[in-house]
């Protein structure tokens, strides 16, 4: 069961029309980590019948999963002041939801309210209780600011991020004008990049790239500055930048030699007398006279690596 303490990092979260079922057929075979089923707008306009249906088929491809080596899978439902998020998640809790996309919050009432929901329907369908966990969507002003108090509001909070986009919620919220460069929006990630590792969430994610699909070396850039500020991972929306997520979100062997030798180093020094150990090369900052702090990074990123799978569980 995953809740905040044991969430697996996220490279890659891909949004899939719930209403396009050619796209729903193939979707768990494009190599993305996570999937989000979209049944609250996945087009417009989007008839209430149209709905019954996308839930029905989306709860198809929930209980088609397999239990383990699939992509995780969440449904964005509709938000709870739309006062029909009840109708989604009666159709949806099966077995193989992972978990739910929460849109439009209005602050942590929300994620109370969802919290006691999903318990009913898990104690109703015989699912483990507390096993759904909920990724709070952060596209309104009031939803930024209290990012913290909506990721402490409950211990089903197990992802959380900047929801970053160049025509969407976030944007019609606070109007901003997109650049590439993402200064319009950097105190948005960094914000909420503190308030979800402050609250203990392990793989913070962030929002999407906004700009021309062909600009590749532009989403190169906006990948690997996410991974910069310290995120896990990105929401995406189209297939072909799983590949650059995931190359960006993921450890080069390189560093991982660099933190499994150093924490090594460490280990073989503990209780020894003698000078302070020094690794690495000269000239290159801190990390050249090694302190417990660097130790500490070193391990944390190693979990990281581990529970990608690139080492095993013994490292």
């Amino acid at each position: 069961m995953m809740d905040k303490t044991t969430a697996r990092p996220i490279r890659s979260l891909l949004f899939v029309p719930g209403s396009d079922s050619e796209q729903l057929a193939v979707a768990d075979t494009l190599g993305a980590d996570a999937l989000v089923l979209d049944i609250e707008e996945p087009r417009t306009p989007f008839p209430e019948a149209e709905r019954v249906r996308t839930r029905r088929e989306v709860a198809a491809f929930l209980q088609r999963q397999p239990v383990s080596g699939g992509p995780m899978c969440f449904v964005r439902i509709q938000s709870m002041s739309s006062g029909c998020s009840m109708r989604d998640l009666d159709v949806v809790v099966v077995p193989g939801l992972t978990g739910v996309l929460l849109p439009k919050l209005a602050g942590p009432g929300d994620i109370v309210a969802l919290d006691a929901m999903l318990t009913c329907y898990e104690t109703d369908r015989e699912l483990p209780r507390g096993s759904i966990v909920i990724y709070p969507v952060l596209e309104t002003a009031q939803s930024i600011r209290e990012a913290y108090e909506i990721a402490m509001a409950s211990p089903r909070v197990a992802y959380l991020g900047g929801a970053i986009s160049r025509f969407g919620d976030i944007h019609q919220a606070l109007g901003f004008r997109w650049t590439a460069e993402g200064t319009e929006t950097l105190y948005l990630r960094e914000k909420v990049l503190v308030d979800a590792r402050a609250a203990g969430v392990r793989w913070p994610i962030s929002g999407m790239w906004g700009g021309r699909l062909d600009d590749h070396d532009g989403l190169t850039t906006w990948c690997n500055h996410l991974r910069d500020l310290g995120y896990f991972g990105m929401m995406i929306t189209r297939p072909y930048q799983i590949e650059f997520a995931h190359r960006a979100f993921t450890p080069s062997s390189e560093e991982i030699a660099f933190w499994t030798d150093l924490v090594a180093l460490a280990e073989s020094a503990e209780g020894a007398d003698g000078p302070g150990i020094r690794f690495g090369e000269p000239g290159q900052g801190e990390v050249h006279v090694v302190h417990q702090a660097h130790v500490g990074s070193a391990r944390q990123n190693l979990i990281w690596a581990r529970e990608l799978g690139l080492i095993g569980s013994a490292s």
